[in-house]
């Protein structure tokens, strides 16, 4: 099951919930109580490649910000 990382409108926490895909749009409620925290992108790196980067082979479409 996913893990969604949220943000409260009202105290700012984030925090982690998981859910499944089917509910990842569902209205979720922080630690504290308050409703209509909203959704993050969640951002991750990963390490341990060396060498130089993988060239680009023309991104993952039209309006993929990897293929400029």
């Amino acid at each position: 099951m996913p893990v969604y990382e949220y943000r409260c409108e009202v105290c700012d926490a984030r925090f982690e919930l998981r859910r499944p895909l089917a509910a990842a749009g569902e209205p979720a409620s922080c630690p504290d109580g308050h409703p209509g925290a909203r959704r993050l992108l969640s951002v991750f790196q990963t390490a341990g490649r060396t060498g130089p980067p993988a060239p680009l082979s023309g991104g993952c479409g039209s309006g993929c910000a990897c293929a400029s």
